[in-house]
């Protein structure tokens, strides 16, 4: 059990949290949520101990284990796979004493603590976790120094869910994770079987791994019962917005309603249509609260332009002096697609949108589009370019000016106030923004020129939930088309009505939603699982001069190997001891004592020499 209690915290005269409370039982999953800035992230800190408390108490049971994601792993040329090994400190060091204990009975008991560890297996677990979260068989070897930083990000949440704490602090886990890993991690999560607390803006996350809220709001804890959905229901009916709310809701669900009476009759419009009813149906109060709370932002619709305004031809595109990415790529964008390209990462999505884009010159066939075709590009990348010297106002004017050499003050002002940037907001510098106000400064950028088609990737990896509603509200009110890379689920459901999967090199429509996206990618990983079984078991059959074993099959052998050596030493001394004729002369409890010892330390040779063939039979 955790238990907050009086807790208080100030940074020089702001005060984050004052006397707050809250208990969390054993075996929750909790979803810590609350503005940015309301001090989630800070609770945190106080919890694991990175930050003292000015005032209150935080308590939780001796024997429980509090874990966090790493964010300072050093630069090391350790393997993936032994690094997320050597996080279970406990684990490690037991193995480690293996090596240098001489006496029989500490050995005994050293073995006995690997078991309860389930030790021998945790080689395969870590596979299994960071396979889940993204790696490849063939990375686990490679040292942690080659990959960059998201990936080392996966690791270290690897790393974190093999220790297994009996209390897990997870801060935005999916803001490295494609689409397919959180699927997996989501999953995982639901499982969990300690307890757990998140922070996380992924609403469809929420909805699926926690069954407590604790909200942080006003310098205050308050903990609720149920899902994301549930809390945000529970909130509005305190605040009296019950009422208030269902009425934007019918307003909402009527202009979604005359697009769905507009196009069901249009057979080239009908799978858009039937994506709207699909989202008439799971409408829920929860939406209109977050849309109400959030900052509203308006994309300007297009001129018109005949169809399909962007047509791609038997494509093979890449980067210079390599190999394709892509290959033999057939696609066309009508004028009112809304397209989510999904794929893990590393397969090519943000390549297919560099395409799209004009970004690449491709190495074969041809792109035609719309002389009159404009693109407006979000990529997650763009914030890091943004002049931090400069205020939005200053930065709006300078990329209109490249358009309208002329363009007046009121009119960069309107622009940026259609994505929610006061006068004031508009006149700070943009060191000052945050990754939220960042972003949307990048989809003003945009769209100031009313493009037919917004590229975005990634758009929300710095958008807290209720942005990302008003993003949401924002492209289903466009009338342009939308080409979309994101790992939010939700966004991808509400915002698409077509699917393009890249994979091994190609790029193609995906026939289903993302429901069957989900199946698709279970499935498929159980293929590939089922196709590395069926390998191993052909190797089996092959001479023995050609077999090969992994590096971390011949390490789990050699530590077995000295655990047996270890055990028949102890074992040998005993059997002189009891061999001795002094031995019998000894009282009747310590000759007791020294042959359970060495039955003991029999059974667990037998034990050891039998997990040892095992292995063996796996290496050959």
């Amino acid at each position: 059990m955790l238990t907050v209690s009086n807790l208080t915290y100030k940074v020089g005269h702001r005060t984050i949290l004052e006397d707050c409370g809250v208990t969390i039982m054993d075996g929750w999953k909790v979803g810590v949520v609350g503005i940015n800035g309301a001090g989630k992230s800070t609770l945190f800190k106080l919890i694991s101990g990175d930050l003292q408390a000015d005032d209150g108490v935080i308590s939780m049971a001796v024997e429980q284990r509090l874990g966090m994601v790493r964010q300072d792993i050093p630069e090391t040329d350790t393997s993936l796979i032994d690094l997320v090994l050597e996080a279970n400190e406990d684990m490690a060091a037991l193995w480690k004493a293996t090596e240098t204990e001489t006496d029989p009975n500490k050995i005994a008991e050293i073995y006995e603590q690997l078991a309860a560890m389930d030790a021998y297996s945790a080689s395969a677990k870590a596979s299994r976790l960071l396979s889940g979260l993204g790696f490849e068989e063939h990375q686990l070897q490679e040292p942690f120094s080659s990959f960059s930083g998201g990936w080392r990000m996966r690791v270290a949440l690897a790393a974190a869910l093999f220790v297994e704490p009996e209390i897990l602090l997870l801060d935005e886990p999916t803001n490295h994770l494609d689409l397919e890993a959180i699927m997996w991690l989501e999953t995982y999560l639901a499982s969990y079987p300690h307890t757990l607390l998140i922070i996380s803006h992924d609403r469809e996350v929420l909805n699926k791994c926690i069954d407590h809220v604790i909200h942080v709001d006003d310098k205050k804890l308050t903990r609720y019962t149920g899902n994301y959905d549930a809390f945000e229901r529970e909130r509005a009916e305190k605040l009296g917005l019950q009422q208030k709310m269902f009425e934007k809701q019918q307003a909402h669900r009527a202009h979604m309603q005359k697009f769905v009476d507009r196009f069901k009759a249009q057979a080239s419009k009908a799978r858009q249509a039937q994506s709207r009813v699909k989202a008439l149906e799971r409408m829920d109060i929860v939406d209109a609260v977050i849309a109400d709370r959030a900052v509203r932002f308006t994309f300007p619709n297009p001129a018109k332009i005949s169809s399909p305004m962007l047509s791609i031809n038997n494509v093979d595109v890449g980067y210079k002096e390599g190999e394709p990415v892509l290959r033999r790529v057939y696609e066309s964008i009508e004028k009112d697609d809304r397209i989510a390209i999904l794929g893990a990462n590393g397969n090519g999505k943000s390549t297919m949108m560099k395409l799209i884009a004009g970004k690449l010159d491709v190495m074969a066939g041809d792109v035609n589009r719309s002389s009159k075709l404009r693109i407006g590009y979000f990529s997650q990348h763009q914030t890091e370019e943004l002049d931090v010297n400069s205020t939005p106002f200053e930065a709006m004017m300078d990329m209109m000016r490249t358009k309208i050499p002329d363009v007046k003050e009121p009119t960069v002002r309107a622009k940026l106030g259609a994505f929610g940037f006061s006068r004031d907001l508009a006149d700070n510098l943009i060191s000052t923004l945050s990754g939220g106000e960042k972003a949307r400064l990048l989809f003003a950028f945009m769209s100031f020129d009313a493009p037919h088609m917004l590229l975005l990737d990634e758009p929300t990896n710095h958008l807290d939930i209720d942005a990302r509603e008003a993003l949401v509200q924002a492209l289903n009110n466009y009338e342009g088309a939308i080409i979309i890379v994101s790992h939010d689920p939700n966004m991808v459901e509400r915002v698409a009505d077509r699917l393009w999967l890249v994979k091994d090199g190609s790029c193609a429509r995906f026939d289903g939603d993302l429901e069957d996206y989900r199946k698709y990618t279970i499935q498929s990983r159980r293929d590939q699982r089922k196709e590395k079984k069926s390998q191993k078991d052909k190797k089996k059959n092959l001479p023995k001069a050609v077999k090969k074993s992994s590096s971390s099959l011949q390490k789990d052998i050699a530590k077995v190997e000295l655990k047996i050596e270890t055990l028949t030493k102890g074992k040998n001394s005993l059997e002189k001891i009891m061999a001795s004729t002094d031995f019998y002369n000894e009282s009747s409890s310590k000759i007791a004592d020294t042959q359970d010892q060495y039955k003991k330390l029999s059974n667990d040779l037998d034990v050891s020499e039998a997990a040892w063939l095992k292995l063996q039979e796996e290496v050959a």
